[in-house]
């Protein structure tokens, strides 16, 4: 197997170009956690892995609650399932809080400030209420707790690792939380090695093939749970040496699923490329200098392999796609990328 190889798989893996899946939460029950910092194009990572995909469906998701938003893994935003949100935050939280400790001292946010804005949040969200950020900048500053600075992300943040909140629908373009115990049902706690094998699994099983520290990057835990993780799931997971890089992934994958498809309009920090900390096997050697450009914007993907980024000016009744190639696209590769231009349009309702 080559780099190319492994490219495929992880596109075929992800289900990028076979067996897409109907609904939006039967993606991220796959993918177990999903980047989605920037929400219009989180929601189109998700659409890219459905086999007819809607905006509007992936968005009633998120409102209904089918799927939530939180900070999970690494400190930043996923979607993640409610029967998978406690057991993984209570697998990463403590990380993520050892990582937060110095912002958290910075700000002069102690555990009794912590343990009030938790009250505060108890009380302005129960019975079902959902509020925005400036609701609850509001009701957290009316019980003398500062909200300047970064203290408003922080207490919020803290909550959600606290498994208190999570998020609500929208309102309008206002994002809102809500309590978790009235979004997600309380599920059995599971102690901390089989939470690490399950996702070691989850993770290997629709992220390979992938390597121990590909796993730690997207996860935040440490080599040894990696590892640990592994041993515990050796019986369904297989090993393989590529180049000289040790690759894990499902036992049972069939090598000749490996295959060219056409092209993608990956949106930012797909789970194609930020889920692992070596990219190089979905980028061709002569673009390597551009790893800024592919992991922080929009980038197109024709044949398994980056060869530029995109962008897109939203209108009403019309989408402007911007294609930035990194180099000068054949006519074949033209045609596979207008074919992604259209589902993106599709899906958002356009064209």
């Amino acid at each position: 197997m080559t780099k190319p190889d492994i490219a495929s798989l992880r596109v075929y893996n992800q289900h990028l170009n076979h067996d897409k899946f109907k609904k939006p939460e039967d993606v991220v029950g796959y993918m177990c956690a999903m980047q989605a910092q920037e929400y219009t194009h989180a929601k189109w990572a998700i659409g890219l892995r459905m086999l007819s995909p809607a905006d509007k469906m992936v968005e009633k998701a998120i409102t209904t609650g089918t799927i939530l938003r939180t900070h999970v893994l690494r400190p930043t935003w996923h979607f993640v399932l409610p029967q998978d949100i406690r057991w993984t935050l209570s697998l990463t939280a403590p990380r993520i809080n050892a990582g937060n400790a110095a912002m958290y001292k910075k700000q002069e946010v102690t555990d009794a400030i912590f343990n009030k804005s938790f009250d505060v949040f108890t009380k302005a969200l129960q019975g079902g209420k959902q509020l925005t950020r400036t609701e609850i900048a509001a009701a957290l500053n009316k019980a003398n707790i500062a909200t300047d600075d970064l203290r408003l992300t922080i207490l919020l943040m803290k909550a959600e690792l606290e498994q208190l909140i999570c998020s609500g629908a929208r309102q309008g373009k206002q994002f809102t939380y809500a309590l978790l115990d009235e979004r997600a049902p309380v599920t059995p706690a599971i102690d901390r090695d089989e939470a690490v094998a399950r996702l070691v699994l989850r993770y290997f099983t629709s992220h390979a093939p992938a390597t121990i520290n590909d796993f730690v990057h997207w996860s935040g835990l440490t080599v040894a749970d990696a590892k640990t993780g592994t041993e515990i799931n050796k019986g369904r997971l297989s090993n393989i040496i590529i180049e000289g890089v040790s690759y894990w992934m499902d036992a049972d994958i069939d090598f000749s699923t490996a295959k060219k498809t056409g092209a993608y309009l990956l949106p930012v920090y797909d789970e194609l490329i930020i889920a692992y900390k070596n990219r190089d096997a979905m980028i061709p050697a002569r673009f390597r200098d551009k790893m800024g450009a592919i992991t922080f914007f929009p980038t197109i993907m024709v044949n398994n392999q980056v060869v530029g980024n995109w962008s897109r000016n939203m209108g009403k009744k019309n989408i402007d796609i911007e294609l930035k190639p990194f180099n000068k696209l054949n006519k074949a590769q033209n045609q596979s990328i207008e074919s992604a231009i259209q589902r993106f349009k599709k899906f958002n309702g356009v064209g």
